[in-house]
């Protein structure tokens, strides 16, 4: 019979008390309180229990933090350790099988493809997730793609992103004056946190600009193959309304597959376009 437990509620609770005190460094009844609506009892019974029989020495109680953090010898004994982990659960995604990918779920004749998970140290994230938390200001060294030069930046983040190819980071920046998506897996060192965040999300323009993208079948296509997209889409009257803030639109138009640089000489290969481009442009090309 296996060590671990296997109610599934249980699995879940420990899981995620590993996941939280590994990328946040700072576990507490209430994170388990929130997740999944039980009394502090039982969530502190829940810590108390993975402790004995799960993975004893991997968490100590920190008076300052008035939780539980990792310890030195903190080992993942029911999670991958992976950043993937924590990121899915912020996103609050309802596909419980991307979080806990492991779990035997007693139906094997399905199976799910995702880009591999990008490089990101609990080190990384933790002071970002601090940061947003808090209000603060992050010291971070980061790479562009651009030049490869590794460069010191001061930056102000308030929104955690996922997109389906990575995850980034939403930030004011001191050194370009502006709003900028810092690439987590790009982020060397670890963040050093400062004082008080100079601007905050109220002041970031793009992000509190609220659109929609209109997507429809390609007017090339038939009326018998648009009918087949517009099904596949679950288009009302022809049309898939996307709302979305100005900040995300490239991203959102990556997800379906848009190249808004070509249009494709074969319609049956993109299929959808952006029917109110010409409206969305202003926030395509900054």
């Amino acid at each position: 019979m296996s060590k671990w437990p296997v109610r599934w509620d249980l699995l879940f609770r420990y899981r995620m008390i590993e996941i939280i005190a590994l990328w946040e460094g700072r576990l507490t009844t209430n994170h388990l309180i929130k997740s999944f609506g039980i009394g502090r009892q039982q969530a502190s019974k829940d810590i108390n229990t993975y402790l004995a029989e799960i993975a004893p020495g991997n968490l100590v109680y920190d008076k300052q933090l008035k939780g539980y953090k990792p310890s030195d010898s903190f080992i993942p004994q029911l999670t991958s350790g992976h950043a993937d982990e924590y990121l899915h659960i912020l996103s609050r995604r309802e596909d419980m099988t991307i979080t806990f990918e492991d779990l035997d779920m007693g139906f094997d004749n399905t199976t799910i493809v995702r880009p591999i998970a990008r490089n990101i140290a609990p080190e990384i994230l933790r002071p970002l997730v601090q940061a947003i938390r808090e209000k603060k200001r992050v010291d971070i060294s980061y790479t562009s793609i651009k030049d490869g030069v590794e460069v010191e930046r001061i930056i102000s983040p308030h929104t955690l992103v996922c997109t389906p190819l990575r995850w980034h980071v939403r930030a004011y920046c001191e050194h370009s004056k502006g709003y900028r998506d810092f690439v987590l897996s790009r982020i060397r060192g670890i963040p050093s946190l400062e004082g008080k965040k100079v601007m905050g999300k109220e002041h970031d323009d793009l992000w509190n600009t609220s659109l929609t993208i209109e997507l429809i079948p390609d007017p090339r296509l038939t009326d018998t193959q648009a009918a087949i997209v517009a099904h596949d889409y679950d288009m009302e009257k022809g049309i898939l309304s996307i709302p979305v803030n100005a900040a995300l639109i490239r991203y959102v138009l990556d997800a379906y597959n848009i190249d808004i640089s070509v249009l494709d000489l074969n319609p049956k290969s993109q299929q959808i376009i952006v029917k109110n481009f010409e409206e969305l442009k202003p926030y395509l090309f900054f």
